[in-house]
């Protein structure tokens, strides 16, 4: 975490509050090693995020299909 919060423009208890919940949303997974904590990407806990975004974006496109070819 330090790492992380060395290149950032809030404090240390940020970050952490900010990784616990990316954690608790299964979006990261930590481990220990020594005092330290590795934090590495939930590949698992981004699939719902990406398919609800997938999703959206597959609906405003073809509304936007519709709303151009109307206009024609």
């Amino acid at each position: 975490m330090e790492q992380i919060a060395q290149s950032l423009p809030v404090s240390r208890p940020a970050v952490s509050q900010h990784l616990r919940v990316l954690a608790d949303a299964n979006l990261v997974v930590a481990r220990r090693e020594g005092r330290c904590r590795i934090y590495r990407v939930q590949p698992d806990g981004l699939r719902g995020p990406r398919a609800e975004l997938e999703q959206f974006w597959s609906q405003a496109l073809l509304n936007f299909k519709r709303i151009a070819e109307e206009e024609q």
